[in-house]
């Protein structure tokens, strides 16, 4: 089975920094993209990054570009998002899904077929 464990939200300043991991088992890792999304209270659920698990490719979207830098590390089956310069409005639930039929392009959003449970951000101004 497709096992995905996100981990590393907590509370921070905005101005500060957090890491995620999200932990892969049960697939190929080199085979599908990884994916961030968050969702907010009363927000859609947005795709924030993702990266392709054949070269390292990565895609943002525009409003974390420059402050947001996913990775990957491949013998530990875990992708990671580094975030910096942390505004309150990144604060919500940020999931890592995986797609199944995608590696690259990895933002087409929409083909995100398994999920792990959220991890909470909160970013205090």
């Amino acid at each position: 089975d497709v096992q995905l464990q996100a981990s590393g939200g907590g509370l921070v300043q905005a101005g500060g920094s957090l890491r995620l991991s999200c932990a892969a088992s049960g697939f190929t890792f080199a085979d599908h993209a990884i994916g961030w999304f968050r969702q907010a209270p009363g927000k859609e659920r947005e795709g924030v990054s993702c990266i392709s698990s054949s070269d390292g490719s990565t895609s943002y979207v525009d409003s974390v570009k420059g402050r947001f830098d996913i990775s990957r590390d491949k013998d530990k089956n875990t992708v990671y998002l580094q975030m910096n310069s942390l505004k309150p409005e990144d604060s919500a639930v940020y999931y890592c899904a995986t797609a199944t039929f995608m590696d690259w392009p990895c933002n087409i959003w929409e083909y995100y077929d398994s999920w792990g449970q959220g991890t909470q951000l909160t970013v205090s101004s």
